[in-house]
């Protein structure tokens, strides 16, 4: 249904977290991590599609639902409260690998946009053809029909560049799709995928 990314760009993505290990045995080379982390996750998109599941709100005010073909521009921006808790492995004094799973709660989403140049078919590919040129746009907006509660699975490195400071990346691929279970105007699934790269104080 997507047939061109034209553009894509995170937006300024800030998350704070605080997280507290517990090393095992004589060796303390394996142990344990959880965190409570507030966080942003959002980004903005241009791109081409064809018999794009789509409900927009016309000049009119009026709602139409069907298959978009044409061009979608795509915001999203939402906040949430995660709790990591994740294995820990001590690589060396400097550098501890660590993997396992994340839980969040949607505390604000947005996830909407606007459509053009292009038409839309009422109910379904051959339904009532809508056109929208010479500059026409039509708003949509699935905010409401995001999922409150979302899970995945996170990897990271972290790095202890001086004795209080730490430098880390964190890859968190989520495993649920953003959208409520009953939600079937987009016909795919959406996962998140995020690289979060920052510094930390160790105490």
């Amino acid at each position: 249904e997507i047939r061109a990314i034209d553009s894509y760009r995170p937006t300024l993505c800030v998350s704070i977290e605080g997280d507290i290990k517990k090393w095992f045995g004589e060796s303390k080379e394996w142990g344990m991590m959880i965190g409570l982390r507030l966080e942003n996750k959002g980004m903005r998109t241009k791109a081409e599609v064809k018999n794009y599941g789509m409900e927009i709100i016309g000049e009119d005010g009026n709602g139409l639902k069907g298959n978009w073909t044409g061009g979608v521009r795509t915001k999203v921006q939402n906040s949430y409260l995660t709790i990591p808790i994740l294995a820990a492995y001590k690589l060396n004094q400097r550098v501890n690998l660590k993997a396992g799973a994340y839980f969040s709660y949607l505390m604000d989403g947005d996830f909407s946009g606007h459509v053009y140049e292009g038409y839309l078919r009422e109910g379904n590919p051959t339904g009532k053809k809508v056109n929208f040129s010479d500059g026409a746009i039509a708003t949509y907006d699935f905010s409401d029909d995001l999922r409150k509660f979302a899970w995945g699975v996170q990897a990271g490195v972290d790095w202890r560049a001086f004795k209080h400071l730490s430098v880390f990346a964190d890859l968190t691929w989520g495993l649920n799709d953003i959208f409520k279970k009953d939600f079937n105007t987009i016909t795919f699934a959406m996962y998140p995928i995020y690289l979060n790269v920052g510094f930390g104080y160790a105490f």
